[in-house]
């Protein structure tokens, strides 16, 4: 086996652990074109020819290539059920009171734990919106109520 099919090989073999570890589809397209530029070492082709390969199979799958998998392979990050309780409306069913520790919500058909995002105290009835969630706990302030015309 010839040094320069060595070199290849060791190249493939790190690009395959750099995709392995990081899964960003960049290091896979250059471990193709070291697999090329091995097969035409083996075969006993000229050290300009390997080079020359690698670098256009390299350029040419990173173009062309990295766009379609990131947009139809890639995970896309989606809103879980609880992301689309921020902004929706409730009703206190206990009274929030945030230096008592206590106050309770109604979210649809949930009950959650209540904070009040401004501090002050919320009575039981009030409409309120959900500014953010911290673990179990919704922090909401009153809901502004469109007055009748």
């Amino acid at each position: 086996m010839k040094w320069a099919a060595i070199v290849w090989l060791l190249l493939l073999v790190v690009f395959l652990a750099a995709e392995a570890a990081t899964v960003s589809m960049v290091s896979l397209w250059f471990a193709v074109s070291a697999l090329v530029a091995l097969l035409v070492a083996l075969l006993g082709g000229p050290g300009w020819l390997q080079g020359t390969l690698f670098l256009v199979i390299s350029a040419v799958l990173l173009a062309l290539l990295r766009p379609l998998v990131k947009r139809y392979v890639t995970p896309r990050i989606t809103a879980t059920n609880v992301d689309s309780v921020i902004g929706s409306t409730g009703l206190v069913t206990t009274a929030i009171d945030n230096v008592s520790a206590v106050g309770q919500v109604k979210l649809g058909a949930m009950e959650w734990t209540a904070r009040s995002t401004s501090g002050q105290p919320i009575p039981v009835g009030t409409r309120v919106r959900v500014d953010k969630i911290e673990g179990v706990k919704v922090y909401v302030s009153p809901a502004e109520v469109p007055a009748n015309v």
